[in-house]
């Protein structure tokens, strides 16, 4: 998810094993029969207490990543075109930080995949980045 406020991005920084200590953008998993934007509003809510109407998600970017030769991943990027409240780190468990980022400062120490999403929608790319892949 892209939450963004003028030229800054929301970056957390994850807690859990994978990406341990490094930045990416507040995301999660579909629960079954989930739609893509109601999912990407209820991982938003969950992990922040931002509030995204579903309507209000605008896909600008897909990435599909290749972590190695066993493990694959597509992301898909979301920008949140309207949105409530005050970003709050509610997962402290599986997240030590919650940090606005300048789209111009971006920390050189975010996980590969988002970091690919992120610049690819700032940088009006290609609605596709294969990122990984030889």
């Amino acid at each position: 998810m892209i939450l963004r406020d003028g030229d800054h991005v929301l970056l957390s920084q994850r807690g859990g094993p994978y990406g341990y200590g490094r930045w990416h953008a507040p995301s999660g998993k579909l629960d079954a029969g989930e739609p893509l934007t109601v999912g990407a509003a209820r991982e938003l809510r969950e992990e922040t207490g931002v509030e995204v109407r579903p309507e209000h998600l605008r896909l600008v970017h897909v990435v599909h990543h290749r972590q190695d030769a066993a493990s694959q991943r597509i992301g898909l990027f979301f920008l949140a075109t309207r949105w409530t409240g005050e970003p709050v780190n509610r997962e402290p468990e599986k997240c030590l930080a919650l940090r606005w980022w300048s789209v111009h400062a971006l920390p050189v120490d975010m996980i590969e995949y988002p970091a690919a999403g992120l610049r690819g929608y700032l940088g009006n790319a290609e609605p596709l980045t294969e990122h990984g892949w030889p």
